[in-house]
């Protein structure tokens, strides 16, 4: 473990800042947390406390009532709200203003990079992308430099990331999408735009590609994990910053969002459950 990092706080209990928390506490980082909804507070409590009963789970894990709390005496904080810039320029400025003067400030946005949000701190050569993957079935952690960002903190981050037993992925020019991200949203749009101009049937796109791959989950199945508002706010940020029609998600997409079928989180995605 890292001598330089010890207590970590994560901002927004998702999907991946749940399996965040899970992975930090599990390698014995202490984890201080806030969540706005506390359905996503209560599904990460049921969790830890079915770990801790396996004597899996070693760090000390805490609730908070705000950010200012949670932020208190964190040596790192993973930001992990919804894929909205305005959002996370809020949520950073409020970080910054609260945690200790050493404390680096990283973004999991799957799409944003962070020099889009440096603005919102002071900090700004204390700052990185650190976009997680599912820890599990892929072991591996996109980090990237902001513009002002130091060696220093890149090397932190990087450090931290390998204590998890994770692969980081360095980006080494800032692009939308970091590494793998990119590659898998190439994938995830087609399979969009198979699914929404009625070329096949979202079971037959995810039996190819369990086949082709070897995974155990398809796309449209992963995409109901990571939840379809968060998928149409990635999307979006893709086509906000091309502006090429091509990149826009479909209607469908959208009227799915609008519905409310938000995907595992719900009920109902792609698929029902």
């Amino acid at each position: 473990m890292s001598n330089e990092i010890k207590n970590v706080s994560v901002i927004g209990i998702g999907f991946l800042g749940r399996l965040i928390t899970e992975r930090t506490a599990l390698y014995n980082y202490n984890v201080r947390i806030y969540d706005i909804n506390s359905e996503g507070l209560e599904k990460l409590a049921r969790s830890l406390t079915r770990k801790k009963k396996r004597k899996n789970l070693y760090g000390e894990v805490s609730f908070h009532n705000t950010v200012s709390e949670a932020v208190a005496d964190a040596d790192l904080i993973i930001e992990a709200v919804p894929e909205k810039l305005e959002l996370k320029k809020e949520v950073f400025s409020q970080i910054d203003r609260a945690a200790p003067p050493h404390a680096i400030i990283a973004t999991n946005s799957s799409s944003i990079p962070v020099s889009r949000i440096e603005d919102a701190v002071k900090r700004k050569d204390k700052l990185l992308n650190i976009h997680f993957y599912h820890p599990t079935t892929s072991p591996m952690v996109d980090i990237m430099r902001g513009s002002e960002t130091s060696e220093d903190t890149f090397k932190k981050g990087k450090n931290w990331i390998e204590s998890l037993e994770l692969t980081p992925l360095e980006v080494k020019k800032e692009c939308l999408g970091f590494v793998f991200n990119r590659i898998w949203r190439a994938i995830k749009k087609e399979c969009l735009k198979i699914w929404a101009g009625g070329y096949a049937e979202i079971e037959t796109v995810d039996k190819a590609w369990k086949i082709f791959t070897g995974m155990g989950v398809g796309p449209f199945s992963l995409m109901d994990m990571v939840g379809l508002d968060v998928v149409y706010d990635i999307e979006m940020s893709y086509f906000n910053e091309s502006g090429d029609p091509k990149d826009k998600p479909p209607q469908t997409l959208k009227d799915k969002v609008d519905r409310g079928e938000l995907g595992r989180k719900s009920g109902k995605g792609f698929y029902e459950y």
